[in-house]
């Protein structure tokens, strides 16, 4: 069993939807997976709780299956989505001057992936 954690930076949709796509079959092929949303990816969340959003199952899940590793703070502020991440409870990191640091991660033991 591998520990994998996918940052995902992309605020395209399909972008965003590959790296969750990722998460969930890696965590159901018994592997420790992980999602971190950062960068323009922030932009979605708001999106992505709404029921009529075709990738709202993919994001509902990730959280449902505590695969979401977190939400980067700083960005979430840039993109105007950090009250939404509060209202949802997402976690939000900011260990690296209010970003996530992937590091932290290699810690842990994971390998890490950037889309």
């Amino acid at each position: 069993m591998k520990k994998v954690v996918i940052f995902a930076f992309q605020g395209e949709a399909v972008c965003f939807a590959h790296a969750m796509l990722n998460v969930l079959d890696l965590s159901a092929k018994g592997h420790k997976a992980r999602l971190v949303i950062e960068g323009a990816a922030c932009k979605l969340i708001g999106d992505l709780k709404n029921s009529s959003h075709p990738q709202h199952p993919l994001y509902t899940g990730i959280i449902a299956q505590g695969l979401l590793g977190g939400v980067c703070r700083a960005c979430c502020h840039q993109m105007g989505t950090l009250e939404e991440a509060e209202a949802q409870g997402l976690p939000l990191l900011s260990d690296m001057k209010g970003h996530p640091s992937m590091e932290e991660w290699l810690q842990k033991g994971y390998e890490l992936i950037s889309l």
